[in-house]
């Protein structure tokens, strides 16, 4: 029996530094869904994708948080197998195996239950919050809560081709703005970066702009194609948004 909670302990522990784990990489700029599916890869082992390992080996902060992820999973799947391993080898006699079977998977079950009940999860994400924000030097910034990632509003990456409606026009002769949308950078397509772009900044084919607004606004002017059709639907845009919203 000693052996089962064991088990059960190690696995809840596993838990809160993964989940520890994700709200810390929320803090370097990661989406929510980015930063639990970093977690979890990181402390499993299971390896990434090559934009995700950029994205990690490219940020210092980011890094250390899954090299540690890295080690305790390490550590973590050992005892987890060493755990399994002495329940069923030690007091065979005493408790038959259908019935650690039960305790196991029935505490399995109630730890993945318990983590579903949003009460908890809540107060879970929030002593994790303070701890960080207690013992860590993170910026304590969810950017996706900051952006208000919710309701429509989202931040995409549009790639500029040649009959783009966008492509060879300064910011200023767009009128983004005028549609509710920012552009908030500009990767060239020599590898430069531009943040903040000026009204002055040109967009060039083979740029990637990084632009936030609504997310059914941002697909519009992804196909947007360049000529009259394009200042149409342009126009229609600036029209139909409300003044606020520019």
């Amino acid at each position: 029996m000693l052996a089962i909670v064991s088990l059960l302990v190690i696995v809840t522990l596993s838990l809160l530094v993964t989940r520890a784990a994700s709200i810390a990489l929320t803090y370097t700029g990661l989406s929510h869904e980015a930063a639990q599916f970093q977690a979890r890869s990181a402390f499993s082992g299971v390896g990434y994708t090559t934009s995700e390992a950029e994205n990690v080996v490219n940020h210092p902060v980011r890094r250390r948080i899954v090299m540690a992820l890295m080690l305790l999973g390490n550590a973590g799947v050992v005892t987890v197998a060493s755990a399994l391993i002495l329940t069923f080898v030690s007091d065979s006699g005493s408790i038959a195996l259908w019935l650690r079977l039960l305790f196991i998977f029935g505490g399995l079950g109630a730890l993945y239950g318990l983590t579903r009940i949003p009460w908890v999860d809540r107060k879970a994400h929030q002593l994790i919050e303070a701890s960080l924000r207690k013992w860590t030097t993170l910026q304590a910034r969810d950017f996706e809560q900051l952006l208000c990632l919710t309701d429509d509003y989202g931040v995409s990456e549009l790639a500029i081709g040649p009959t783009d409606w966008l492509a060879d026009k300064t910011l200023g002769e767009t009128n983004l703005d005028r549609e509710g949308v920012r552009v908030l950078g500009i990767h060239r397509g020599d590898g430069t970066y531009i943040g903040v772009p000026l009204a002055q900044t040109r967009i060039e084919p083979k740029d990637r702009i990084i632009v936030y607004g609504r997310s059914s606004q941002l697909g519009e002017i992804d196909c947007r194609c360049a000529g009259d059709e394009g200042d149409l639907l342009h126009q229609q845009a600036c029209a139909a948004t409300p003044q606020g919203a520019q």
